[in-house]
């Protein structure tokens, strides 16, 4: 075992690193040869969505220790998208940081991560694949169903929905603060396909993430029973040596991207799968996206995109009956491997209305996300069709152009403003450099004098994210973004702007002398950062179509502890 070079050490360096660990109770036996479990817990009150992980993390000791394995819980820091500001991505990289160097520097022979919020999941994965140690994900689980007036409710969707109403008159602001607490009720992640849920879904995908585990609600006790099978399978994965590169290959990536286009998953699970494979040195484009993703139909029928929630995704077979309907249907890798160790088994679904089937999906092969490429995006853009308005996937319009998405919310709500429905609403500045961090800012709400009209959607161009749990016409991740000089700085408004999203085509209408003429009279914002995180985060971090991480983070690093002091 890796960690007998700590505890099974003679002399005065076995006696340093076991008369601490003693302090705490342990008995003699624990530093016996058995494997140590490190148990990787993001929980934090300042992110809600992980609060409950120091439960999960008890259930996950207990499986350890019948398995005879020796827990050791962390904490590691927790990047709650709901609080953070300016947004949890800016602290993705430093999270997986945290993870990979906490990992290597213990004496740890196996990890299990327990994830809950956005960009938790994708970190800890990043991490652990980057040290390579055998590893487990376990995440906390999604609140039960919002209910408000009779009707379920969706955390992040109904936000938007709700301040629509309010903004058009149908609602009032207490009737809003009433409904607050509606959607959230319980502890757990965002109960709609957002990115949690679609990150907690694709880690099962992955082969991550033990099978049926995503989906429990959070205070399910069945969420419980999953986190101690997790504890028992890590002890049984380090005696087989079974590590991430084995199950995160090539395959694994194009099962969870096919699995993404069926779920409706969130956008941001582009850039999360990016990566991540850059961590494992797999090969994976946004083009990959588009490519693998258009013969699969949508078959959950879950908000933003559909009706139902997590709990009722859950209850109907959730993603093993997913996998089961791709694999039948010749739409998935089947030959791979995963943490059980074991082939996938094919599951039965109880709700066909929240899984639909493939020969009657919920909606048709080719309208989940999109990559697009053109003049206004070299190296890409996304849009996620299903949650878009048909009419206007293909659409030409005049730009009115915003450098920030906080100059676009000063002026929203006025009656003066320059918009119909023809408008094409750009944001930039919101890139990964530009903000920076990529916020999800691109969903910016329709202008008040739109909807005081009726109309509820316009088209947005954004070189920064949306919330998975968003819906509307948004064209998203435009790369290179608008700080580093892409296209997007250029445009001006009036500007005419195409969307052809059946042709995969963004394009914007200026000759290219005049682009050149703009871009030669064009000069990059100065940065505000001088030193700290955020100078290393705009120094380092790549662009969106590589996956957003730190260019000196690509590959794996492995286990080795660089020189023992000891």
């Amino acid at each position: 075992m890796r960690s007998a070079a700590w505890f099974g050490a003679s002399g005065r360096a076995g006696m340093i690193h076991r008369s601490w660990m003693r302090s705490q109770g342990f008995g003699p036996e624990v530093f016996d040869g058995r494997p140590v479990i490190g148990i990787a817990v993001s929980a934090s009150e300042l992110a809600p969505c992980n609060v409950h992980l120091d439960r999960v993390a008890e259930a996950v000791k207990r499986g350890v220790w019948q398995a005879g394995g020796f827990p050791l819980a962390f904490p590691t820091m927790a990047t709650g998208e709901t609080l953070m500001r300016p947004t949890a991505m800016l602290y993705r990289n430093l999270m997986a940081m945290e993870v990979e160097e906490l990992i290597r520097a213990n004496p740890l022979d196996g990890v299990v991560l327990l994830s809950g919020c956005d960009k938790t999941t994708p970190a800890m994965l990043m991490g652990a694949a980057s040290v390579d140690l055998p590893a487990v994900m376990v995440t906390g689980g999604p609140m039960l169903n919002g209910k408000f007036r009779g009707s379920d409710v969706g955390s992040g969707t109904h936000v938007w929905k709700f301040e629509e109403e309010r903004k058009a008159g149908r609602m009032t602001e207490e009737e809003c603060f009433f409904a607050e607490g509606c959607m959230a009720r319980s502890n757990g992640h965002c109960m709609t396909m957002g990115t949690a849920s679609t990150m907690a879904c694709l880690a099962e995908a992955l082969g991550m993430q033990l099978p049926g585990s995503a989906t429990w609600p959070a205070v399910d006790a069945r969420r419980f029973e999953t986190a101690q099978a997790a504890g028992q399978r890590i002890v049984a994965m380090v005696e087989e040596d079974l590590r991430p590169a084995e199950i995160l290959t090539r395959a694994a990536f194009e099962n969870a991207i096919r699995v993404n286009a069926a779920i409706g998953g969130s956008t941001n699970a582009i850039v999360h799968l990016l990566a991540l494979a850059g961590r494992v040195g797999v090969p994976l484009e946004m083009s990959d996206f588009d490519e693998l993703g258009r013969a699969v139909p949508t078959l959950v029928n879950l908000m933003p995109s559909g009706q139902f929630l997590m709990e009722d995704f859950c209850y109907a077979g959730g993603i093993p009956v997913v996998l089961s309907r791709l694999a039948e249907a010749g739409l998935l890798h089947t030959d791979v491997r995963t943490v059980t160790g074991e082939p996938r088994e094919t599951a039965e679904c109880w709700n066909d209305e929240v899984i639909t089937t493939v020969e009657a999906p919920f909606q048709p092969p080719g309208t989940g996300t999109a990559v697009l490429t053109g003049n206004l995006a070299p190296e890409g853009a996304v849009i996620k069709q299903s949650a878009a308005s048909p009419e206007l996937l293909a659409h030409t319009g005049p730009a009115l152009v915003f450098d920030t998405a906080e100059d676009y919310h000063r002026i929203a709500d006025d009656p003066q403003l320059p918009v119909t429905s023809d408008t094409v609403l750009v944001i930039r500045g919101a890139g990964p450099k530009g903000y920076p961090g990529m916020p999800e800012v691109a969903n910016v709400p329709v202008p008040k004098k739109l909807l005081d009209q009726g109309i509820t959607d316009v088209v947005r161009i954004c070189d920064g994210r949306m919330s998975g749990t968003g819906y509307g016409t948004v064209v998203l991740h435009v790369s290179p973004e608008s700080a580093v000089g892409g296209p997007l700085a250029l445009v001006r408004t009036g500007d005419r702007i195409t969307l052809d999203t059946p042709a995969r085509r963004l394009t914007l209408h200026v000759p290219d002398d005049e682009l050149a003429a703009r871009r030669a009279a064009w000069t990059p914002p100065e940065s505000p950062y001088r030193s700290g995180y955020t100078w290393l985060y705009r120094e380092h971090v790549t662009q969106a179509h590589l996956g957003a991480d730190f260019d000196f983070l690509h590959g794996t690093r492995g286990s080795a502890v660089p020189r023992d002091s000891h």
